[in-house]
């Protein structure tokens, strides 16, 4: 599902968590791949390219880390809000299923 402007900044934000955690992740893997294509390169420069990238990837690995579990984290709130909705107005809760439901049947019955 999409983060539109009706599901809410919190969807909003955690799409864009996601999408940060996925893009790091691809540049760890490619920051990986090229040092291990170089792994045979010497000089004094290449010794400290290869350091720097080495720091960079260990920092950028910490923050996907800790962007998980701030994504996580923020799911359990949204589940634990939900439930506490649901606990505090089950008939409502219930008519929202019972409606959501009933349009979607509606609409798979129309394929």
């Amino acid at each position: 599902m999409s983060a539109n402007a009706s599901e809410g900044p919190a969807a909003a934000r955690q799409a864009t968590t996601r999408q940060l955690v996925d893009d790091l992740r691809v540049v760890v893997r490619d920051a990986e791949a090229l040092l291990r294509a170089t792994s045979g390169e010497a000089g004094e420069k290449m010794t400290e390219a290869r350091a720097r990238a080495e720091a960079s990837l260990k920092q950028a690995r910490e923050r996907i880390k800790v962007a998980e579990e701030d994504a996580v984290q923020r799911s359990r709130e949204i589940v634990d809000e939900a439930e506490l909705y649901v606990k505090a107005n089950p008939w409502q809760s219930l008519g929202l299923a019972a409606g959501v439901g009933l349009i979607l049947g509606l609409l798979l019955g129309r394929r």
